[in-house]
């Protein structure tokens, strides 16, 4: 690679040296993009890992101490997101349907 630059130096009209050559805008801009991407792509990951997180009321939250003693189930739960939370409000109106049906053959 040295010796590369050495030979292009030496074909130009240039007084500088390998000692003398700088980064430039160019390379700063480049390396600003690459920081800025992994940034963003860091709180992406971090926000993934949220949504994957243990399952509410599962042994390891008992276990690691994070559930509050006192409280009720409800309470040491995150709430749900996405297609656990569709598939919670889809068994709760089938409950709730359900419950219905009995309330109606009671009558």
């Amino acid at each position: 690679m040295i010796v590369l630059t050495t030979v292009l130096a030496s074909g130009t009209n240039s007084t500088s040296t390998i000692n003398d050559v700088e980064p430039g805008l160019l390379c700063f801009l480049v390396v600003a993009a690459l920081g800025l991407a992994l940034v963003f792509l860091l709180r992406s990951m971090n926000k993934q890992f949220r949504k994957i997180g243990p399952k509410p009321g599962s042994p390891e939250d008992f276990a690691a101490g994070t559930a509050v003693e006192g409280a009720s189930a409800a309470a040491n739960q995150r709430p749900l997101r996405g297609l656990a939370a569709h598939r919670a409000a889809l068994a709760a109106a089938a409950e709730a349907a359900a419950a219905e049906a009995r309330e109606a053959e009671r009558d």
